[in-house]
């Protein structure tokens, strides 16, 4: 029975480049696999046929003997080529290739494995003003640093580790299991390729020591609570000259005795007034978060009316408009009466009363709506 054409198997043209070919039996490879076709004959077999098809298709010399004597040709020993098998990397680089796309690259060029440093977070507690107006705070920090006595080394000055004898000091060992096949690392010197015959005193062989740094945080305005400042490679420092990680502030804004920050950097303030400001009117000061200004307050008053400042407020962080302040006001009863003033109240009620429905609108309103009601 004649033999399936190799471009044909592969389903590449015959001026196809390598790597259009490598492309074409990387994905049949994947497709037919045995071990991800368990039982299935047919799977197996048009693997094998592309095994066969790519091995002599990713050579050149044995691609140009085909292309002229086709698969009977007298080079080939005569019984055609013979694809139980790849000769020196072929099948490894083809597989190593499918391994990368899968699990991002696990392959190892050799030596000590570089590790980035951790990532760290602190907590930073800020009043309001520094949160509006922004501020450079001072922070003290315990972060892991190069070792000094051994320069990240991990050993005794002087002295040198040895080769790790699992890995061969390549920090990397090969897992398979069947079709899969991947590195890692190595498990008995943690991917450094070397083994500590004399720790460092003062790290312990660890490479890294504790030390106490102090940085300043610039904090922008308009920032708020569970917003966070990265101050890059200010974590802790790599391993195997590793990059460092990065230090996160958390911020925390602190609550304020008078103002209180709404979701639109509005600042809103209580401002209580007396009986007699809020029916005669007259003007008050209120306190802003750069000292304090006077607002009017308008004849008959009422509980509940926000007195609106523009532009009072705090930054937005991104840049926008910036917010206002808010002024609640709530009217005081007035309370320690003497027997002359509760006197006069009386009197005033007295004479209210007469005309009710004209100095107590919103009471009469309710009156009626009620009436209605029951």
């Amino acid at each position: 029975m004649a033999k399936e054409d190799y471009y044909k198997i592969l389903g590449v043209a015959k001026n196809a480049s390598d790597a259009e070919i490598k492309k074409a039996y990387r994905r049949l490879a994947m497709k037919h696999h045995p071990d991800r076709n368990d039982g299935n004959p047919d799977a197996e077999a048009k693997f094998k046929q592309a095994k066969e098809a790519y091995e002599v298709l990713s050579s050149s010399e044995k691609r140009a003997t085909y292309d002229q004597f086709g698969h009977e040709g007298a080079n080939f020993g005569g019984g055609g080529f013979r694809g139980g098998g790849f000769s020196g990397a072929g099948f490894e680089d083809i597989f190593g290739d499918i391994f990368g796309d899968i699990f991002g690259n696990a392959r190892h060029s050799g030596g000590p494995q570089a590790y980035r440093g951790a990532d760290l977070q602190y907590n930073l507690d800020i009043s309001l003003e520094e949160a509006a107006f922004g501020s450079d705070k001072s922070i003290n920090v315990k972060v892991g640093t190069t070792c000094d006595r051994c320069k990240g080394t991990s050993s005794e000055p002087g002295t040198a580790p040895s080769t790790c004898s699992t890995c061969n000091g390549t920090g990397q060992v090969r897992m398979q299991q069947g079709f899969f096949s991947i590195q890692q690392a190595c498990h008995q010197c943690n991917g450094s390729g070397k083994i500590l015959t004399s720790p460092c005193r003062a790290c312990s062989g660890v490479g890294r020591v504790k030390k106490k740094k102090k940085l300043i945080v610039k904090v922008p305005a308009g920032i708020e609570t569970g917003q966070r400042i990265r101050l890059a490679n200010e974590g802790e420092s790599g391993l195997n000259q590793g990059p460092p990680g990065d230090l996160y502030v958390q911020i925390n804004v602190r609550e304020h005795h008078l103002f209180k920050r709404d979701d639109r950097n509005n600042l809103l303030c209580g401002v209580p007034i007396s009986f007699t400001m809020a029916a005669l009117g007259g003007e008050i000061e209120v306190p802003t978060l750069k000292g304090k200004v006077k607002i009017t307050i308008p004849p008959e008053t009422q509980t509940g009316k926000l007195f609106r400042l523009r532009g009072k407020g705090i930054q937005d962080i991104r840049g926008g408009v910036m917010g206002d302040m808010l002024y609640n006001v709530v009217v005081e009863t007035p309370v320690n009466l003497n027997a002359e003033q509760k006197q006069l109240l009386t009197q005033l009620s007295s004479l209210l009363g007469q005309q009710h429905k004209k100095h107590s609108p919103k009471e009469q309103s309710l009156f009626e709506t009620l009436k209605k009601f029951f």
